[in-house]
């Protein structure tokens, strides 16, 4: 199981052009209904990966995400307009994700917008797409913590087996831990995001 990406992994999906993630959420441009909208936090210095990631929900789970920092109409500089702004970005998409990376878990911009997701998505709309530099070991990554509060999106290759002894179909998961059981369970990515149109 990779329950922690490294960065560059997702390279290959990198081709889209960000300006398409620009686009505010609303009925207006909403056209597909069918499509799930996803608001992905992320740091800035983390635009490569995160073109990556957009790519790779795009083409295999057929969604549309929102990226503010592309975003034309948020102020050029941060201010109280631009959390309002924020906050209404991550209410109008259907789910949030937060591109944790280790700088991203270090951002108080990028906490302030997770603390704002986990109170209007909750656990079963929220997830971490965790992150961490290829030379680090995974007990090295910053965001250890946050995968015991938060979902996370993970990689199973078909080894793993549920507790009843069935074997865990290759694909991607969200994987949520329960402390009062202290177990894991996991739902598919594309169940997760309600769109069953994956390609896996």
């Amino acid at each position: 199981m990779k329950r922690i990406f490294n960065e560059g992994a997702f390279r290959a999906y990198s081709s889209i052009n960000l300006n398409e993630a620009r686009v505010e959420i609303n009925s207006a441009t909403h056209y597909d209904a069918h499509k799930t909208t996803v608001f992905i936090s992320h740091k800035h210095e983390d635009l490569e990966d995160l073109k990556g990631i957009i790519g790779f929900l795009q083409k295999n789970y057929n969604v549309k995400a929102y990226i503010d920092s592309k975003d034309p109409t948020m102020p050029e500089k941060t201010s109280a307009k631009t959390a309002a702004k924020i906050k209404d970005r991550i209410n109008q998409c259907d789910r949030f994700i937060l591109l944790a990376t280790d700088r991203a878990i270090e951002s108080k911009w990028c906490n302030w917008e997770l603390g704002y997701g986990d109170a209007k998505k909750y656990k079963d709309k929220i997830a971490l797409f965790p992150m961490k530099p290829a030379s680090k070991a995974p007990q090295e990554y910053k965001g250890n913590e946050y995968m015991q509060i938060y979902p996370c999106i993970a990689y199973y290759d078909g080894t793993e087996k549920y507790t009843s002894g069935e074997s865990v179909k290759k694909g991607y998961y969200v994987r949520t831990y329960n402390p009062e059981e202290s177990i894991y369970y996991i739902k598919p990515l594309e169940e997760w995001l309600g769109n069953y149109q994956s390609i896996f």
